[in-house]
């Protein structure tokens, strides 16, 4: 949520910012309300200096015994009408407030400007890509041969775009979800948090997904429970409503959560393999700090995620979002892509972003600094999401016989260094 007073103070300005990731829409609308407001808060003025200039008069008057019956009727018929303009500025906020919901974050200066993900731009990539004597396959192949990762029998249980994974898919799956734990709490200061996996419509607007990406959730019937997108939702709104100590700040949260997403409008888009599922494991990154902190938090957080895939010895690389690829809550965005060797690309395994003020204004987050308060800025990212860490290990660690070599980093928790068919 924008603050209202600097929307409407600087309104070329932010016009000009959103312009560039294409985010314009209702902001005509917006001066146009802007336009009614102040003239009807005018008129109020104008109307209550009269009030009390009459007010004094006719009092004057009645003390000398005048008739003062129509002045009166006047005076109420005033009244009515400031009572009636202040219904209408009252509207007319709520009407601001609901167009300020729509509207997106403004992206930081920092940000290039682009319309889409083919204007983002590479900031470092890292790691040598894996070469083969043969033709690598994806992890579709993989895992099925392996009797790792199920398809067939996910669909049968649920439907399309689930799975089931086996044995030591199953485990590796564990294996990361607690390496990933145990390095973010052991070694990068973070404290780790088991929230609900169902959140309120308030939770969901307080973190941007509501109301504006209600389609892309899973809302339970009957119930004002959603089933969470990202562990960003329940962790961000732990501290909804409350005001923070300033000397607590930074605060470093991570949690292990299932993630759960209707993927409306992306039919066609990875329909093979477990890149886009409906339900998949991630381990979230969440901060709150001072405004002046988190430009640097941003930082530290995305060179945390980045340190999981070098332990664990997978090429990547980092690219920061154009204005027209941001996430709708987002002042800057850091995507961290990993290399699928059976897919020869890269793809996203984590998105990191400053948020700014945006989250903890919609969720009424503040700190207190001395005798004040103010909003905290938000943080998050994936920290990593493990279902894709889970393909970048088989694809980019595959031998030419089939088995699956698992990373150093992770055989104390596998107790094995290879994953061969049974």
């Amino acid at each position: 949520m924008h603050d209202l007073s600097f929307f409407r103070n600087n309104f070329d300005r932010v016009v000009e910012r959103l312009s560039t990731r294409g985010a314009i829409a209702g902001l005509d609308q917006f001066r146009e309300l802007d336009r009614e407001r102040r003239a009807a808060i005018s008129r109020v003025e104008q109307l209550k200096a009269t009030r009390n200039s009459e007010t004094q008069e006719i009092a004057k008057l009645r003390k000398e015994g005048a008739d003062t019956t129509e002045r009166q009727k006047q005076m109420r018929a005033i009244g009515e009408e400031i009572s009636a303009l202040d219904e209408q500025v009252k509207a007319l906020d709520d009407r601001f407030r609901e167009l300020l919901a729509g509207i997106p974050n403004v992206p930081q200066e920092s940000v290039p400007v682009g319309a889409s993900s083919d204007d983002n731009v590479e900031v470092r990539r890292v790691g040598e890509l894996p070469k083969f004597d043969f033709e690598p396959k994806a992890h579709w192949d993989i895992g099925p041969e392996l009797g790792i990762l199920d398809f067939d029998r996910a669909a049968k249980i649920t439907g399309a775009r689930f799975a089931l994974y086996w044995g030591l898919g199953a485990k590796l799956e564990r294996a990361l979800i607690n390496f990933m734990l145990d390095v973010h709490t052991r070694e990068h200061g973070y404290t780790e948090v088991l929230p609900p996996f169902m959140v309120n419509s308030q939770s969901l607007y307080g973190t941007g997904q509501l109301p504006k990406f209600k389609e892309d959730l899973f809302k339970c019937e009957g119930h004002d429970f959603w089933l969470i997108p990202t562990a960003e939702v329940p962790v961000t709104n732990i501290y909804r409503d409350e005001t923070l100590e300033e000397s607590a700040l930074p605060v470093s949260l991570c949690a292990y959560t299932p993630c759960f997403r209707s993927e409306a409008g992306s039919y066609g888009r990875d329909v093979r393999g477990i890149i886009r599922q409906h339900q998949f494991q991630k381990v979230e990154l969440v901060k709150f700090t001072r405004p002046e902190q988190s430009n640097d938090q941003l930082e530290k957080l995305t060179g945390d995620a980045e340190d999981i895939l070098r332990r664990l010895g997978l090429p990547f690389r980092t690219v920061v979002l154009s204005t027209g690829d941001m996430g709708f809550s987002s002042a800057k965005t850091y995507d961290i892509e990993v290399w699928l060797p059976g897919q020869n690309g890269y793809k996203e395994i984590s998105s990191c972003s400053n948020f700014e003020a945006f989250q903890a204004r919609r969720a009424g987050i503040r700190f207190r600094s001395g005798k004040k308060s103010e909003y905290a800025h938000t943080l998050n990212g994936s920290g990593l999401a493990v279902g894709r860490t889970w393909v970048a290990i088989v694809e980019n660690y595959q031998q030419k016989d089939g088995s699956v070599v698992v990373p150093e980093a992770l055989r104390p928790y596998l107790n094995t260094e290879v994953i061969r068919k049974p």
